[in-house]
């Protein structure tokens, strides 16, 4: 395998500093992936050399959240703050456009970014998380078992319970949802030690559950009250949207119902994956890195 340079950098938006890796040649296109939960930066791995390989330069960055330097007494964890971050990134590395890739989390707050900002990006991969705003209007009416799958956003509505409960028996709860969610996979002992360090630092379970508590709350998800994924509708950037077959977190059912031609004015293709679960890149990444290279080419940046 070439030897795979790296740098950890800093990024920042205001008051909040988020640590990433940077990974291959410089000038290249660059490719960017934003991780979910439970997870961390690590979770594009199994991606990276081979996006570097086809000549990408690849930025995996640390979500909000996810490390005390990214925690403010501002506990903003709505999409389009979460969004911003990701503008403020791309100044910072003076990139105009890239291709964006999210994963769970990370693909929600991909297509509010596509929504709000499409000039900054070429593409946009969104990985196990169907168009946002369709999911809560039609996705547990159009596939009602979906309800019995979502337990866990309702679950962490509940302050210091929930709290308590993914913390306790050595975070007993992450490897259960991991278990549940890509009943295939298994993780090393090297990829569970860097979850549990990431779960273990100060104030991160707190605001990695705010992401549900603010964003998908029971009214929220009853259309009784706005949600931040309303401004997500047109996502006018090539959307290549992932689901794996035995999602036992989105059933890839679910994909069929809320990924409408309407929404996708420049364009989008489902990928279903066959034995594959939530964690779909980390699972098939030798199925899915070629169908994703081969997404990024389609729309690379026009010359002039």
């Amino acid at each position: 395998m070439p030897y795979l340079s790296m740098k950890t950098i800093t990024l920042h938006n205001g008051a909040r500093a988020f640590s990433a890796r940077l990974y291959g040649p410089e000038r290249a296109p660059m490719v960017v992936c934003l991780h979910g939960f439970p997870d961390n930066a690590d979770s594009f791995r199994y991606q990276v050399q081979d996006f570097v390989d086809a000549g990408y330069q690849v930025l995996t960055p640390t979500m909000r959240g996810y490390e005390p330097s990214s925690i403010t007494q501002n506990e903003d964890y709505t999409l389009r703050s979460m969004a911003q971050d990701v503008n403020a990134w791309l100044d910072e590395l003076k990139q105009p456009q890239v291709h964006l890739v999210g994963h769970d989390w990370g693909a929600v707050v991909a297509y509010m970014v596509a929504a709000l900002i499409p000039d900054r990006l070429l593409s946009v991969t969104t990985i196990a998380v169907p168009h946002p705003r369709r999911f809560l209007e039609r996705g547990v009416a159009r596939v009602p078992v979906q309800a019995l799958k979502s337990w866990y956003m309702l679950f962490n509505q509940i302050p210091l319970v929930s709290d308590h409960i993914v913390r306790r028996n050595d975070f007993a709860f992450i490897r259960h949802l991991w278990r549940t969610w890509s009943p295939g996979q298994t993780l090393t002992d090297e990829e569970w030690r860097g979850l549990r360090n990431t779960f273990g630092q100060p104030g991160v379970i707190r605001a990695t559950l705010s992401y549900y508590r603010q964003n998908v709350s029971p009214g929220q998800m009853l259309r009784l009250k706005p949600s931040s994924a309303d401004a997500i509708q047109h996502i006018r950037v090539p959307n290549l949207a992932i689901t794996g077959e035995n999602d036992g977190c989105i059933d890839t059912r679910v994909f069929d119902h809320t990924v409408l031609g309407d929404d996708h004015p420049a364009g989008f293709r489902i990928e279903r994956v066959a034995d594959a679960g939530h964690f779909t890149h980390q699972e098939k990444p030798q199925v899915l890195n070629p169908v994703m290279i081969d997404w990024f080419r389609q729309h690379e940046r026009t010359p002039g």
